[in-house]
C-alpha cells in the first residue's frame, strides 16, 4: 500500500487490493479444510476442530468474514512501512535557519503566516495566535525557540491551509501552549486543541514542548498527524492527540494524559482511514478511555509503548510486529473491533515483547471480535477473567504465551485462565464453548 497519506490514492489501492485478493482469499481458506481434522464435543452441544489444516472454530457466536475485506494473507507482514508514511524532511530534526524569519509573540495578537518559509518563533504572550492561511502547495516550519502561550478559547497554533506545516522545537528550549477555558468556533470550523490544523502536520526537533487544554483536544490534524522527534507532553480533557486520516510516531519522547482517548484516529467519511503507526520512540499514554483508538488499524513495528487506560488498543485489524508494549487495563487490553469495512477484524501478534495486565470483572486482555493469529514475539497476560477472547479462530505457529505465570503451548480457550481447563490449548473454539 503505497502514499496512505493521499485520500484518493488510498481509495484506489485499498480498492485494487481488496479486489484483487478476495479471489486468493477464498481460495486459501478452501485449502485450509482440506486437510485431516477431528472433530469433539464438550458434552453439552458445543464442538472444537483440531488436526490438518483446519482452524480453530468459535463456539455459539461466529465471526463472519466481509466481503471484499483486506484479510490476514494480505496484511501480515506490515501494512505500512516507514518509507512510505515519512519524506526525508519529516525525519529532519533541525531547520534550515540562513533565510528564516524570525517573531516574538505579543498578547492579544494574531500573526499570520501567509508565504511558504520558516519561522522561528520565541517570547511569552497570553490570547496570541499563529495562524497560517499559505497556498495549498505551500510548506511551513514553525521552530519554536522558547514560546510560551496562554490562551483562553483559542488556539495557539491555528493551521487553516498549507501543503504540510512543521513544528519543530529548537534544540535545548523549552516551549509551552496552553487553552485554558472552552474554545470558540471559527466560522464553521470548530477549533478544538491548542494546535489545530486542517491540513498535514508534523511534529519533530530537538527540544521540549507542552501543550496542555483544560476544555478540549490537545493536538488535532484533519490530515495526518506526524511525531518523528522532540519531547513532547500533552494534557487534555479530551483527546490528547486526534487526526482524521493517521497518527504515526517513527520517534521522540511523547507522553499524553487524557480524560478521553490518548491517541485517536478516526475519518468518518472513509474508514481506510484512521490509523495508527509507531515505528519507534518511547510513547507514554495514561487516558480515562481508549489509550490508542483507530479506526481502521494500528501497526506498531518497534519503539517502547506503555499504556494505562480504560482500554489499552482497540482497532479493527490490530498488529503487533515489533517494539516492547506494557498494557495496564481495567477494561480489554488489546480490542480488535468491527469498526472499518475495509479490513478483517483480527489481531496479529508476530514479535515483540507485549505484556498486558487486566483487572476483574468482565475483562478480557487480548480480545478480538473477529481472529487471533501468533506467530511471534513474546505475550506475558496477567488476568483473572479471560486471557484470551475471541469470536471467530484462533491460529498459533510461534512465539512464547505466558498466561498467568504459566506458559501455553497455544492460544488459549476464550474466557479461559491460565493453568486452567484447556488452557493451554490453541484450538479450542472462542466466546461460546468450554467457559
Amino acid at each position: 500500500m503505497k502514499k496512505l497519506s493521499r485520500k484518493n490514492t488510498k481509495k484506489i489501492l485499498v480498492t485494487l487490493l481488496a479486489g484483487a485478493m478476495l479471489v486468493a482469499s477464498a481460495t486459501a481458506v478452501s485449502a485450509a479444510w482440506g486437510g485431516s481434522r477431528r472433530s469433539y464435543s464438550n458434552g453439552s452441544g458445543s464442538s472444537y476442530t483440531i488436526g490438518g489444516n483446519a482452524p480453530a472454530m468459535g463456539g455459539m457466536t461466529a465471526y463472519t468474514a466481509k466481503t471484499n475485506a483486506l484479510s490476514y494473507a494480505d496484511l501480515t507482514g506490515g501494512i505500512v512501512t516507514s518509507d512510505e508514511l515519512f519524506s526525508k524532511r519529516d525525519l529532519k530534526q533541525t531547520a534550515d535557519l540562513e533565510a528564516a524569519t524570525h517573531i516574538t509573540v505579543a498578547d492579544g495578537k494574531t500573526i499570520t503566516i501567509t508565504e511558504e518559509g520558516v519561522y522561528v518563533l520565541s517570547g511569552t504572550a497570553a490570547n496570541c495566535t499563529v495562524k497560517i492561511e499559505a497556498d495549498k502547495e505551500a510548506k511551513i516550519q514553525l521552530v519554536l525557540d522558547g514560546v510560551s502561550i496562554t490562551n483562553d478559547d483559542f488556539p495557539a497554533i491555528y493551521v487553516v491551509s498549507a501543503d504540510k506545516v512543521f513544528v519543530t522545537t529548537a534544540a535545548g528550549s523549552e516551549n509551552s501552549l496552553t487553552v485554558t477555558g472552552t474554545f470558540k468556533a471559527d466560522g464553521s470550523t470548530n477549533t478544538d486543541a491548542v494546535i489545530y490544523s486542517k491540513e498535514d502536520l508534523v511534529l519533530n526537533g530537538k527540544g521540549t514542548l507542552t501543550v496542555t487544554s483544560a476544555k478540549g483536544n490537545g493536538i488535532t490534524s484533519k490530515d495526518d498527524l506526524k511525531i518523528t522527534g522532540g519531547t513532547l507532553t500533552v494534557s487534555a480533557a479530551l483527546d490528547a492527540l486526534e487526526a482524521n486520516d493517521s497518527i504515526v510516531m517513527s520517534d521522540g519522547n511523547v507522553t499524553v494524559n487524557s480524560k478521553k482517548d490518548g491517541l485517536h484516529a478516526e475519518n468518518d467519511d472513509d474508514d481506510s482511514l484512521g490509523y495508527v503507526w509507531i515505528g519507534g520512540g518511547t510513547l507514554t499514554v495514561t487516558a480515562s478511555d481508549d489509550g490508542i483508538h483507530a479506526t481502521s488499524f494500528v501497526q506498531i513495528d518497534g519503539g517502547t509503548v506503555t499504556v494505562s487506560a480504560s482500554e489499552g488498543i482497540e482497532g479493527t485489524y490490530v498488529q503487533i510486529n515489533g517494539g516492547t508494549i506494557n498494557i495496564t487495563a481495567s477494561d480489554d487490553g488489546i480490542n480488535g473491533a468491527n469498526k472499518s469495512s475495509v479490513y478483517e477484524t483480527a489481531i496479529e501478534i508476530a514479535g515483540g515483547n507485549l505484556t498486558v495486565a487486566v483487572g476483574q470483572g468482565d475483562t478480557d486482555a487480548i480480545d478480538s471480535n473477529g481472529n487471533i493469529y501468533v506467530s511471534g514475539g513474546t505475550i506475558n497476560v496477567t488476568s483473572t477473567m479471560s486471557s484470551f477472547d475471541y469470536d471467530g479462530t484462533a491460529t498459533y505457529t510461534g512465539g512464547t504465551i505466558i498466561v498467568n505465570g504459566v506458559t501455553q503451548s497455544g492460544i488459549p480457550a476464550g474466557q479461559m485462565m491460565g493453568g486452567g481447563m484447556m488452557g493451554g490449548m490453541g484450538t479450542v473454539g472462542g466466546r461460546g464453548g468450554w467457559h
